[in-house]
């Protein structure tokens, strides 16, 4: 009788993968085991090969929901099994070649069980099973067994025990498995550390409690799965505000909770794809198109979100509760609540009920603590549809650290470690033709977040057992990123790859693309706020040639002085000032412009001191920036002119005020011209008549909006005409749109409805987010790639 061996790469721990393979070999009435080890799920089977055969058939065809084969291979055994029935067997300890399943969203059936007054598991609140739940923040080492994680300090009881080992139950091996009798504990407590009485609200119990307080306008800062998060009633202006002055988040879109699907409608239009998008196990938040308001601009909204929610946007991000926690704090609650990360402004999120006390104390009016350790920081996830594509902003809960399968080319890639970039930081590690990116981890020139950084770094090394070839960093010598991967390689002794900025950003959209290794080079358009040139000079607007090895510079944007350096960053109307002084000369422009406010806004600045920073550089490097371009016009329009209090809001809330319906009239109508010249040999697009034809706008008080929609429009035929100048000279056949510019969904579908007209293959970001979040996978392919060449 055959016998086989069956190994199955994948997220195939902790995800009920065993007993769907123990179900099916004894409806096929085969003999054997299944365990884990470190490599995934071995399987050994003994029965006919017709029974053989319809078992992978059926595992294939009825793998669990949250588990995913990547890699199945079958091996004849030529000795004789011994076993007489199916069994699961213990783990095996061995080198790592597993995976790690992401956390979880609250499946139906647990949801079901938590509201049912007959279940064991009535409103207790960290209710879970193999199909949902906790797994990347609660683990500590593979294989993904209960001591490996932090449920290890909570005993099972009686009957969780029995579930856990009755194969024929949904939570059989569900490591995280507990219940009111011997698992986690959620308790309150007031912000200043006052006892809470019984007569203070009506509650069932402290998660309830928590609902109370929300509707009575409380701050409530709640430990979730990742972390925590600060939470207040969306409807409530003086609650929305206070939370704002608290966390000192001037502007910054706030994301929002809501019960279920019904409320959601309430406040937004849901495609059928935004809808799945919600109620998937990733459960990330959504931005979705607001819903307009009356002719009167009030809301027929019954509760309408505060302003100060999502000010100077036309998008709110929503979020379905994804634990029993959330499920429970919600059930009577009928209005959207505010929930963001629980942390000061750019700090990272808290994970540890100490820390919160310390950090959240002057926030939160009261706390919702539990007794379960975060091992793995994990915030929550942005995406958002454009088109009918995901586009994903940030990579965190949910889907990290799922692997992404590298093209046909990288199979048998070295180990790489790529330590990414400095904003919107992630890392890579390449491993066994696979990518694995962490979660988001932040903005690095944070301390306490280049802390969590190296924590993490540190965690997933040993979780994976990698041991890296080589380290791959980005270009610039001055990113926290790159001088600990220079320390790293150092000690190692191993070869170093410095990646220059956007072809890690080209690199990394082909990777997802699964773009083979060797395939013909692509046109990759990157555009951002800025990264380090080969030249040292600082570029962010960039078309470039390229293929995993290297690249050719065809274009870039006229470079333009950033004044003060990364002030200019923050102050749109230095940028403002820099293009206008590029374009013109000042007097020329007070004489055409008298009484243009723009430039009266101008003249009150120390315009000579200026000037000085600009003709002996100092601390204004010139730049290709895009980024700073859109900045540039958004101050010119007066949007967030004197200053942003977040990164990339001037141009978010520009993009906020383009009228679509406007970008249907003729081209000849929204025409801002661009010049494209040549400069240091390569071909340079001068936006001088953009400017003039704007400054025009200005003088006729053409709104805001019509002047916004006709610079998106006039940017994205611009880039169509550079690509269809490229294609007279190159083989250009596909065209790959990357960097944190693209995340502007006008811009998207305006530039690839245009390549497309060409007959162009138009490439974009879906798995990994377009901003510096995906860079890391760009650096570690192109490392990997010049290893093998």
């Amino acid at each position: 009788m055959p016998n086989e061996e069956i190994r199955i790469h994948g997220i195939v721990q902790g995800v009920g993968f065993r007993p769907t393979v123990y179900r099916l070999a004894k409806v096929g009435g085969l003999r054997g085991d299944v365990c884990n080890d470190a490599q995934g799920v071995l399987i050994r089977v003994s029965g006919s090969q017709t029974s053989i055969e319809e078992f992978i058939q059926r595992l294939q065809q009825e793998c669990p929901p949250l588990a995913r084969i990547h890699q199945l291979t079958r091996r004849r055994c030529e000795d004789e099994l011994t076993f007489d029935d199916f069994v699961i067997s213990s783990s095996v300890s061995g080198v790592v070649k597993t995976e790690i399943a992401p956390d979880a969203a609250t499946c139906p059936q647990c949801k079901a069980e938590i509201f049912d007054p007959f279940s064991r598991w009535y409103r207790y609140p960290f209710t879970n099973c193999t199909h949902c739940g906790p797994r990347l923040s609660i683990i500590r080492a593979i294989p993904y067994d209960r001591h490996n994680t932090s449920m290890a300090t909570f005993a099972m009881c009686a009957d969780c025990e029995k579930e856990y080992k009755d194969i024929e139950n949904r939570r059989f091996h569900a490591q995280p498995v507990a219940c009111h009798i011997c698992g986690p504990q959620a308790t309150l407590e007031r912000g200043d550390s006052q006892p809470i009485t019984a007569s203070m609200f009506s509650m069932l119990d402290d998660v309830d409690a928590v609902c109370t307080l929300l509707q009575k306008g409380e701050i409530v800062a709640i430990k979730g799965l990742g972390g925590f998060h600060l939470a207040c009633d969306a409807t409530q202006e003086a609650a929305v505000q206070k939370l704002r002055q608290r966390k000192r988040r001037d502007r910054k879109p706030l994301a929002l909770m809501a019960r279920d699907l019904t409320v959601i409608k309430e406040y937004c239009i849901l495609s059928n794809q935004e809808r799945e998008l919600l109620e998937s196990p990733a459960a990330p938040i959504v931005l979705l198109h607001r819903k307009a308001q009356e002719d009167n601009g009030e809301s027929s909204i019954k509760n309408p979100v505060a302003p100060s929610v999502a000010p100077g946007q036309k998008t709110l991000g929503f979020i379905l509760p994804y634990t029993p926690l959330h499920h429970l704090i919600l059930k009577r609650m009928n209005r959207p609540i505010v929930f963001t990360s629980g942390n000061l402004s750019e700090e990272p999120q808290c994970v540890d009920n100490d820390e919160a006390r310390h950090k959240l104390g002057r926030i939160a009016d009261y706390f919702l603590f539990h007794n379960r350790e975060i091992v793995n920081r994990v915030d929550d996830s942005v995406v958002r549809v454009v088109g009918d594509k995901i586009q994903t902003i940030r990579r965190a809960r949910g889907y990290a650290p799922a692997p992404i399968q590298l093209p046909p080319g990288f199979n048998s890639a070295p180990q790489i470690l790529a330590m990414g970039s400095e904003l919107k930081n992630t890392f890579c590690l390449l491993r066994d033709g696979q990518a694995i990116l962490s979660q988001h981890l932040g903005d690095l020139e944070n301390a306490a977040t280049f802390k969590a950084y190296q924590e993490t770094l540190n965690l997933y090394s040993n979780l994976f057992e990698h041991k890296p070839e080589a380290i791959a960093v980005d270009f610039h010598p001055e990113y926290l990123s790159t001088k600990l991967g220079k320390e790293l390689a150092a000690t190692h002794q191993i070869k170093l790859y410095n990646i220059q900025h956007h072809h890690a950003h080209i690199a990394a959209c082909m990777a997802e693309n699964n773009i083979p290794l060797d395939e013909e080079p692509v046109l990759g358009i990157a555009l951002d706020g800025l990264g380090y040139g080969e030249d040292g000079t600082v570029w962010g607007g960039e078309f470039l040639l390229a293929d995993y090895r290297s690249f050719k510079r065809l274009a870039t944007f006229k470079p333009v002085a950033m004044i003060g350096g990364t002030q200019a960053i923050k102050q749109p109307w230095r940028n403002t000032y820099a293009q206008l002084i590029s374009a013109f000369s000042w007097e020329d422009l007070k004489n055409q412009y008298t009484n243009l406010e723009l430039l009266e806004f101008l003249q009150q600045k120390p315009l000579n001191l200026l000037n000085q920073l600009v003709e002996k550089r100092i601390n204004s490097p010139d730049t290709s920036s895009v980024g700073r371009l859109f900045d540039a016009v958004a101050g010119a329009i007066d949007i967030c002119r004197e200053e942003c209090s977040y990164e990339g809001q001037a141009a978010i809330e520009m993009e906020a005020l383009v009228e679509k319906n406007i970008l249907n009239f003729p081209k000849k109508m929204l025409n801002y011209p661009f010049d494209i010249d040549v400069f240091d040999s390569i071909y340079c697009i001068e936006p001088r008549p953009m400017w003039q034809a704007l400054l025009n706008d200005l003088q006729q008080q053409i709104t805001p909006q019509v002047i916004a929609t006709k610079f998106h429009q006039s940017f994205a035929d611009v880039i169509v005409q550079m690509v269809d100048k490229f294609c007279q000279e190159n083989v250009i056949n596909q065209v790959v749109l990357t960097g944190g510019v693209f995340q502007n969904c006008v811009l998207l579908e305006q530039v690839s409805k245009g390549l497309e007209r060409l007959g162009k293959t138009v490439l974009t970001h879906s798995l990994t987010p377009s901003n510096d979040g995906g860079l890391s996978l760009g650096q570690a392919v192109i490392a990997s790639a010049r290893i093998s060449n």
